[in-house]
């Protein structure tokens, strides 16, 4: 990140919800992220989520500032998660999809997704997007 980033680690923690059947996928997200990916970026509160029907009641409740979204989450895939998501919370978070392959993210996109990682993860290429769309959330 280039020196003009704005410092927002003052800001209270940011509430990032982690979806996934597996809880593998779950920790690789966490353990790739830390606790606070970028000095200038706010400390990072984990939520972690394992069935569909939790992601929308959590995120319909508020106070999540990004969603992460594992793509290969079964019975219900992240990609269709997002796109409900997209289009039944007024006021949703912005939304990251893992990918099954690099060559998804065409799907990311019909979802409504602002973002996606092909796993396995990469945590400079997660981190790197998940603080590009946090800042533009939390600039605001």
């Amino acid at each position: 990140m280039s020196a003009s980033v704005s410092d927002l680690s003052a800001r209270p923690p940011v509430r990032i919800l982690v979806y996934s059947d597996n809880v593998h996928t779950r920790e690789r997200v966490r353990l790739a992220l830390g606790e606070r990916p970028h000095p200038r970026m706010p400390i990072i509160r984990y939520v972690e989520v394992a069935t569909a029907p939790i992601v929308v009641r959590t995120l319909d409740a508020g106070e999540i500032d990004l969603a992460i979204l594992d793509g290969e989450a079964s019975p219900v895939g992240g990609m269709g998660m997002a796109k409900q998501l997209k289009d039944e919370i007024t006021d949703c978070p912005p939304v990251l999809v893992l990918t099954g392959r690099a060559d998804d993210a065409w799907l990311a996109k019909w979802s409504r997704a602002e973002a996606a990682v092909a796993q396995p993860v990469d945590p400079i290429e997660l981190a790197d997007a998940v603080i590009g769309l946090l800042r533009a959330r939390l600039d605001h």
